[in-house]
């Protein structure tokens, strides 16, 4: 489907994801610095997890039943300043935005705990986001089962790109989540083969999907 096609039959969804877009964009320009390729591809992802799936209240953002949404590969933070600012986060302003890594701004190049919120924690370090991804949906299973599913019961997402899973760290992370067989932890792989050095396959040639499911996870690719 061409991307004529895809905006008329999608006009809402293709709207929202352009926004992204253009904000991402913007930003890194404004800054002359900062990673734009990952918000632009993972655009489209964002906005149907965001639509479609993600439970939250932006203007309840510590609400303890919302479902998390960890950016692994946070050098693309601009993908997250730009869902939380269209979704009506109050720390989220344009104003903020437009200072993307500026000093004293609260859109750091890497998301920054405590910064904003729904910047659920720190991450930009590669595969630190992951396995931090892992240890929210331990707590979640922990609580739920603790105080049932009508008080907790919500899902943690992850979007992690290349650079994420090439480090030991989220091996490690991958195993014990599907060691502990972790229901509502769901891992979104950026598959771009690219990196800051060039294309992943001049140090890496891992089957991913391989991977996962050798460590238990259930694997679907789209």
């Amino acid at each position: 489907m061409d991307l004529t096609a895809r905006a008329a039959r999608h006009p809402d969804h293709w709207r929202r994801a352009t926004c992204i877009r253009t904000l991402a964009l913007d930003a890194v320009a404004a800054a002359n610095s900062g990673h734009s390729g990952m918000p632009m591809g993972m655009a489209d992802v964002a906005t149907v997890l965001f639509d479609k799936h993600l439970s939250f209240d932006a203007s309840a953002p510590d609400w303890a039943n919302r479902d998390r949404f960890i950016l692994s590969a946070g050098h693309g933070s601009m993908l997250l300043y730009a869902l939380l600012y269209l979704t009506g986060s109050p720390d989220m302003t344009l104003e903020q935005v437009k200072n993307f890594r500026q000093l004293g701004a609260i859109t750091a190049g890497h998301p920054e705990y405590g910064h904003a919120m729904g910047i659920e924690t720190t991450t930009g370090p590669l595969g630190q986001g992951i396995a931090n991804a892992v240890g929210f949906a331990m707590a979640e299973e922990f609580l739920r089962a603790k105080w049932g599913k009508k008080i907790i019961d919500h899902h943690t997402y992850c979007i992690a790109g290349d650079g994420c899973l090439m480090e030991g760290v989220s091996q490690e992370a991958i195993a014990l989540a599907g060691r502990q067989e972790l229901s509502r932890l769901i891992v979104l792989w950026d598959d771009n083969g690219i990196t800051i050095d060039g294309k992943v396959s001049i140090a890496d040639r891992t089957d991913q999907l391989a991977r996962f499911a050798a460590s238990g996870w259930d694997v679907f690719s789209c």
